[in-house]
């Protein structure tokens, strides 16, 4: 059990630090005058993956908390309200930034790109309407969720050694439950749909320029490895995300979590936001150009 504590730990480190280092360069090197939508979106996601990861495994804040005497109940409720409220912002972004691309890589002659001018213009309300929606959807949790007292096991769920989940009304379990998943599936199909889309066109692209290009220009040629970029992450993120939502929503239905579960869901729900920095960095140009002037 301690080597599989000290795997979470190094994850939680290793997502922290990434994001962190992630952050900084976007914050020294977007132009504070006019920021393009795609930074302020990729501002956003690498912030909420900071918080994700520390919340996701709550070894920091327990320490937090403790130092600064704060009793379990609100610790438990703040630490999973933070969480749940990054999860859904972490998928409307993604969602966001998904869209975006896609509308800006279009021709101009294509229906998406009538919408260019209105996406850079709605882009703060967007980000209004998604922070104002995550933020209040998530605040069952302050009923659901609290300091685990010694019951009897069918009248809560322990999650943690200090929090447990309450019972609720099996309407409301179930209507929670149910757009959640609806909320969910949207997303992700919009997602699946626009990252498609872009890696179509981005192929296409590719073929009509093979004869303008060697082949040895197109094997390393930025269209293909954008297409390369957007099948990993959106893979990758589609699948750590309904692996842990169908953890979630199973032990929530059977009323039940097993440790080796839990730990598992602790591991896949760090995964994506700790992968995206170290893809982002590894392949951004300007990054590794810094990072090769920094080394010795």
């Amino acid at each position: 059990m301690s080597s599989i504590k000290n795997i979470l730990y190094f994850q939680t480190g290793l997502g922290v630090l990434a994001n962190m280092f992630l952050l900084t360069f976007y914050i020294f090197t977007i132009p504070c005058h006019s920021p393009k939508p795609v930074h302020l979106m990729s501002c956003q996601l690498t912030f909420i993956h900071i918080i994700m990861v520390l919340t996701g495994w709550d070894i920091w804040l327990t320490d937090m908390f403790e130092l600064l005497n704060i009793e379990n109940d609100f610790k438990c409720k703040a630490t999973f309200y933070i969480n749940r409220v990054m999860r859904g912002l972490s998928i409307c972004i993604t969602c966001l930034l998904s869209v975006f691309q896609a509308v800006t890589i279009s021709p101009s002659a294509s229906l998406l790109a009538k919408f260019k001018h209105k996406l850079k213009k709605y882009i703060i309300y967007a980000f209004f309407y998604v922070w104002s929606l995550n933020l209040s959807f998530s605040s069952n949790q302050f009923f659901s969720v609290g300091a685990y007292a010694n019951l009897s096991e069918t009248s809560q769920m322990k999650v943690t050694n200090y929090c447990s989940h309450f019972p609720m009304n099996n309407v409301i379990r179930g209507l929670i439950l149910t757009v959640t998943t609806l909320r969910d599936v949207f997303l992700v199909g919009v997602m699946l749909t626009t990252s498609s889309y872009m890696v179509v066109f981005l192929c296409r692209h590719q073929r009509q320029c093979q004869h303008l290009h060697s082949i040895r220009h197109l094997r390393a040629s930025p269209e293909k490895k954008a297409t390369q970029i957007i099948l990993l992450l959106v893979v990758f993120f589609v699948v750590m995300y309904w692996v842990d939502f169908f953890i979630s929503s199973t032990s929530i239905l059977l009323w039940r979590y097993d440790p080796v579960i839990l730990t598992v869901q602790k591991f896949v729900m760090n995964a994506y936001p700790t992968i995206t920095p170290l893809v982002q960095i590894t392949s951004d140009d300007r990054i590794i150009n810094v990072l090769k002037n920094l080394w010795p």
